[in-house]
């Protein structure tokens, strides 16, 4: 394995520390700033709105720089903004941090996959963005019930420092292990990168990644509530529940990239259906300690292991011009994250219960399953007819 990927991990787990942790966080913070728990709120969702805006904007003006150089520019800015969160002496430089903390999130993700697809032969691409994406899963296994004890005995701004140095360390990694290749970097223009887009597989991919994300986060985004007042845990246990279904996250994203090496479309249909079933019985069992444990290992296993796949797929559709793509999907996945979260919250708003963000995600789960199955079905009608190559596996994604 390219060590060069470890690097990228470990920016990825900076990156996904930032994102999910401030979640344990945030009446430590709303007390220091003296704003209500819904204000401070905020915190994440500008984060959220602001990796859309970077994922695309971000992505666009920097596609003519080098990729290394490009990511240690992201690391930086990464770094930046968790040290302006930490010295926040208001809510407004708090919000400013998090902000330029999220402006690299997309381009980063963006980037360093098609960097991590190109450290490795063809066949291997969707198991080394898998690699990457690691980080992301073990921020959620490992990181955030660390940084938020850390958090809670040494203030939340000791946590956004330690966020700081694991940029440094992913900066220093990226710096000595991702290789340097240049060339290939000058061919790129945005009119290129924009032409991917004419894809309508391109389109369809964005919109699996909305839907199939959506659903499984409109369902986590308020299952503190749904362990709590419909399974009956207690509150100490939550955080043990949430670090098994970031064991299910590791899991899924291991096995959905090994999968989609061999086919792509196979494995979105297999683990998005396998999701709507996992929800729809969760919603019927939730009363259930046993079986609710099941469900988020399963939940997380069958949901984040679509990642490799969507992001392999949008790169293997956009062709010689992923980088764009690449950044959009990752915008795509936030989108789907705020769509899911305000769904289920509008269904506990309607008094439809705690189980309500469940049914409503197994839902959009089911619509993504729809719109993959067309879109499988035109890929596969357009190879038969030799207007389009649509391979089965990762291994026709980008070359370089």
């Amino acid at each position: 394995m390219p060590l060069g990927l470890i690097a990228l991990a470990i920016g990825a787990f900076g990156i996904g520390l930032t994102e999910f942790v401030i979640m344990g966080l945030l009446p430590d913070v709303a007390t220091d700033f003296a704003v209500s728990e819904a204000t401070a709120g905020w915190l994440i969702s500008g984060y959220a709105l602001a990796v859309v805006v970077g994922a695309l904007l971000l992505t666009a003006i920097t596609l003519r720089l080098p990729r290394k150089a490009l990511l240690l520019g992201l690391v930086v800015l990464f770094i930046i903004g968790n040290v302006l969160t930490a010295v926040a002496a208001d809510y407004a430089t708090a919000m400013v941090g998090r902000i330029i903390a999220a402006l690299d999130h997309g381009a980063f993700f963006g980037v360093g996959s098609v960097v991590a697809a190109s450290l490795v032969r063809p066949e291997k691409k969707a198991g080394a963005v898998a690699i990457m994406f690691t980080g992301l899963t073990a921020a959620n296994v490992l990181g955030v019930p660390f940084g938020t004890f850390l958090g809670q005995q040494l203030g939340w701004r000791s946590t956004f420092w330690a966020i700081a140095i694991i940029g440094v360390v992913a900066f220093a990694g990226i710096a000595a292990l991702v290789p340097n290749r240049r060339g290939s970097q000058e061919r790129i223009s945005l009119r290129a990168e924009l032409g991917s887009f004419r894809s309508g597989q391109v389109w369809l991919s964005l919109l699996v990644t909305v839907l199939a994300y959506g659903g499984m986060f409109g369902a986590f985004t308020y299952i503190a509530y749904t362990l709590t007042e419909v399974s009956g845990f207690a509150s100490t246990a939550v955080p043990w529940l949430l670090v098994l279904f970031g064991a299910g996250l590791v899991i899924g994203n291991w096995l959905g990239g090994k999968l989609a090496d061999r086919s792509i479309d196979r494995t979105l249909l297999s683990f998005t259906g396998a999701l709507v079933v996992v929800l729809v019985l969760f919603g019927l069992t939730a009363q259930s300690q046993i079986a609710t444990v099941i469900s988020l290992f399963l939940m997380g296993g069958f949901g984040f292991g679509t990642v490799p796949g969507l992001q392999s797929r949008i790169m293997q559709y956009a062709g010689h011009a992923p980088t764009l793509a690449s950044g959009a999907n990752i915008g795509a996945f936030n989108v789907g994250n705020a769509l899911g979260a305000w769904a289920g919250g509008v269904g506990i708003t309607a008094g439809l219960g705690y189980t309500a963000p469940i049914w409503i995600g197994a839902a959009i789960t089911a619509a993504a399953v729809i719109v993959m199955a067309i879109a499988a079905a035109v890929a596969a009608s357009s190879a038969a007819t030799g207007e389009t190559q649509a391979p089965t596996g990762a291994s026709a994604a980008v070359t370089h």
